[in-house]
């Protein structure tokens, strides 16, 4: 109980606060990826928001790259910082873009998500990720 209100770091549960951190945000975004990645893949016409005016299609590709494929590198902490980034322009454009006349309520999950993916991209990954292992074995 000593332990709960210091101020020292401890690096060992850091680490496994960001692999809880990297799990939980690339898992739950992987719910919003997985139908995109269907939705892209099937049949049907594509019906996208555009907000750059690259076409629905692209559009559609680029936030199916960041909230699937990047959340996988998440996960798994595979170029967690690059990976990072594509969820951050993603959610930015969500709340700033997209979302930018509706109420806060509207735009605050893409708020919460900007902020973890932002912690990521200035933490890394942590010592359970794959980027710390290689980077050892490198050393």
């Amino acid at each position: 109980m000593k332990n709960t209100y210091t101020t020292n770091l401890n690096l060992s549960q850091i680490d496994l606060g960001l692999l809880i951190l990297r799990l939980g945000a690339g898992g739950l975004m992987l719910t919003h990826g997985t139908p995109k990645l269907l939705r892209l893949f099937g049949g049907e016409e594509i019906a996208f928001a555009d907000p750059f005016g690259l076409g629905m299609g692209i559009t559609l590709a680029l936030a199916v790259f960041a909230e699937f494929i990047c959340s996988i590198l998440i996960i798994i902490g595979l170029g967690t910082r690059l990976a990072a980034i594509p969820l951050m322009i993603t959610m930015f454009t969500a709340a700033f873009i997209i979302h930018a006349a509706d109420p806060f309520g509207r735009k605050e999950m893409a708020l919460l998500y900007l902020i973890i993916f932002t912690v990521i991209l200035i933490t890394g990954g942590g010592k359970h990720s794959l980027d710390y292992h290689w980077l050892k074995k490198r050393k």
